[in-house]
């Protein structure tokens, strides 16, 4: 519960709710529908897409393609997360591959709220996201018409990356943006989350955790990574 003003707030953001999105961008390609597949069975909740164009972010990874084979091997809502410049050019695509929810820089949309109405139009649920310095004032006109907002927890492009601490901070102010405005998305951390940071961005407000390395990369497997991300978000 959050206090806000003389306004008392249920605070939707408990551990037990907390869903994970492995990142397929710290997956081994060789071997993708395989980790997928162990990762669902292992309880993920999602299944995040990072689109990389190497020019927005210095990087290129995947398009629609690989949302299309995603789509054949899990019934895991597909988490697309796009990295690029122009994204309204590519929405249908990627909606038409099966993503479940689409995810645009603010950075990257001047005409944000149509972008936003677009993505909605094709079906998928439209989500914003923020890199680590961009304000969070620049979204406040669109907060009643995201499903998920997306806060970096590190500068987009790179897995493997620290976590930047000030992000805790952002979350919260996110938090009460949210309560102010009445509106309840999710709020989604990518970045640097793993066992140590998890607890830290719950207990700021995150309801989505994306975790690349920390599940695909861990030498322990897939399995218990798995687990032990979810008992550290628990706290």
């Amino acid at each position: 519960m959050r206090f806000y003003g003389n306004r008392c707030i249920i605070f939707f953001a408990e551990a037990h709710l907390v869903k994970i999105a492995p990142s397929i961008l710290a997956a081994d390609f060789a071997r993708l529908g395989d980790q997928v597949r162990e990762a669902e069975a292992a309880g993920a909740d999602w299944i995040h897409v990072d689109v990389m164009d190497g020019h927005f972010v210095p990087n290129i990874t995947m398009g629609p393609a690989i949302v299309a084979a995603l789509r054949r091997v899990t019934t895991l809502p597909l988490d697309v997360h796009l990295m690029i410049e122009e994204p309204e050019r590519y929405l249908a695509d990627f909606a038409g591959a099966g993503a479940d929810r689409l995810t645009v820089h603010v950075e990257t949309c001047p005409h944000l709220h149509s972008t936003l109405e677009q993505i909605r139009r094709l079906g998928v649920l439209p989500g914003v996201t923020l890199n680590p310095a961009t304000p969070l004032v620049s979204i406040e006109d669109v907060l009643h018409q995201v499903d998920l907002i997306l806060v970096m927890t590190v500068e987009p492009g790179f897995g493997g990356q620290a976590f930047i601490p000030h992000s805790l901070q952002r979350l919260r102010r996110l938090r009460t943006m949210l309560a102010e405005a009445g509106v309840s998305p999710e709020v989604e951390v990518d970045g640097g989350i793993d066992v140590h940071t998890a607890p830290q961005v719950v207990a700021a407000g995150a309801t989505v955790l994306v975790a690349g390395t920390a599940i695909f990369g861990a030498p322990e497997g897939i399995p218990t990574a798995l687990r032990r991300l979810r008992e550290a978000a628990r706290g």
